[in-house]
């Protein structure tokens, strides 16, 4: 007979970052340039409204930030596409 420990139903412990190679850690890094992008219009555009910055500028990363929140949104809806294509097969 062979007795194993049995696991509690609490989330466990954070074991830091993923490896660099992953998926996981990809998509973080993913997910951190976008954020990073939308600051950068942020600033732009505060800056502008401060009388600190351009107008191009502020126009500029406002455009940049919009093209990476379609292509992020591109790239989530085929995400689920390809996933609900999975789900639908039968086994």
């Amino acid at each position: 007979m062979t007795v194993r420990v049995l696991q509690p139903d609490v989330p466990q412990p954070d074991v830091g970052a993923p490896p660099e190679g992953s998926d996981a850690g990809a998509f973080a890094r993913a997910v951190d340039a976008l954020g990073a992008i939308f600051g950068d219009a942020k600033a732009a555009e505060d800056a502008y409204a401060g009388g600190g910055g351009s107008l191009r500028e502020a126009v500029y990363e406002r455009a940049r930030a919009d093209v990476a929140l379609a292509v992020g949104v591109a790239a989530a809806q085929r995400t689920a596409q390809a996933m609900q294509s999975v789900f639908n097969m039968q086994i």
